[in-house]
């Protein structure tokens, strides 16, 4: 058998586990879009297909819903392995598929399905944490690439569970790869959401709850200066600037600053991006400006979060949980 042919790993996601297992099927809802049988293998027509039937979904939403159909339909293949973790039972459920797609119009919402044989199922703590969190993915249907080996292994009846009693090596790149995700998330929101005036009204709110009292400079203005800060009522002055486009900043910008500040001023430069060579080197020569990048920026963010203005948590949606970390040595 070549790779190419190797039956792959799929994970499931499904509000319906008794259809799931009772039936003995994996299922995808959108019933609206109707029997999918006679649609060619094209990942194309499958989101033009969407668009029209879901006029009003968010633009991200129509490649990612239609792909998870396309492959639902015409990548996963009869002897494709399936792991389904129930949310219910909290057991993780081991299939092979062993039919091909049909349209089940008495479904009330899981209407495309595939049959399933169903051959194990074992208990979250049969696996490593890195298996877990790889198929806790968002999308209800997914390719399982990380941690494939490990889920395959469960589908031998000689599987030796993961020992509570052995060192899990997978919890440290776990959380790891959780915090990069979530500052990547934070990231892309500011990105999308907040351009030029709006990131420089983001930024004053961050000064604000670090303890600056901040004023804005009005729209339009063309003193370079987007935010005057001060952290009591005396001097000195802190003055801001914010870049909100993607470009890496250069010496000449940040010396635009410069030409801007008055002898006792502070400087003071945000930016979403980076800062090119020649301006990291003048911002280490002109220790009265601070430089901070994307990545400090995201880092104050996840320090001040919590104080932050309602609106502004609700444009970047988070919730404080606890993640597990390897032991230090």
């Amino acid at each position: 058998m070549t790779a190419s042919n190797e039956p792959k790993i799929w994970g499931l996601h499904s509000q319906d586990e008794r259809l799931l297992i009772e039936k003995g099927v994996v299922a995808l809802g959108w019933r609206e879009l109707g029997d999918l049988s006679g649609f060619p293998d094209d990942r194309e027509v499958f989101k033009a297909h969407f668009a029209q039937i879901y006029p009003h979904a968010k633009k991200g939403q129509i490649p990612t819903s239609a792909g998870m159909l396309y492959r639902f339909i015409h990548e996963a293949q009869v002897g494709d392995f399936v792991v389904f973790p129930s949310k219910t039972s909290r057991l993780i459920h081991l299939g092979i598929i062993e039919g091909g797609y049909s349209y089940d119009h008495v479904a009330l919402e899981y209407v495309h399905q595939r049959q399933v044989r169903w051959v194990n199922k074992l208990p979250r703590t049969a696996f490593s944490q890195g298996a877990l969190y790889e198929i806790g993915s968002f999308l209800s249907f997914f390719l399982v690439k990380n941690y494939a080996d490990e889920f395959l292994a469960a589908f031998d009846k000689n599987f030796k569970p993961f020992s509570a009693e052995t060192e899990d090596e997978t919890i440290g790149a776990t959380a790891e790869e959780i915090v990069e995700s979530t500052k990547d998330f934070i990231l892309k929101e500011l990105s999308k959401h907040l351009k030029g005036y709006e990131l420089e009204e983001f930024v004053a709110d961050l000064l604000r709850v670090m303890g600056y009292r901040t004023t804005v400079s009005a729209k339009g203005g063309d003193s370079g200066i987007d935010i005057v800060a001060y952290k009591d009522e005396l001097p000195p002055r802190i003055l801001v600037q914010v870049k909100s486009g993607q470009g890496d900043i250069t010496e000449a910008t940040i010396q635009s600053l410069k030409g801007a500040m008055r002898e006792g001023d502070y400087g003071l430069f945000v930016t979403l991006a980076d800062y090119k060579k020649k301006a990291a080197r003048y911002l280490e020569a002109t220790p009265i400006i601070r430089g901070i990048n994307g990545t400090e920026l995201v880092e104050l963010i996840l320090k001040y979060y919590e104080d932050l203005d309602d609106k502004y948590q609700r444009l970047i949606p988070l919730k404080k949980v606890y993640i597990p970390v390897p032991l230090a040595d």
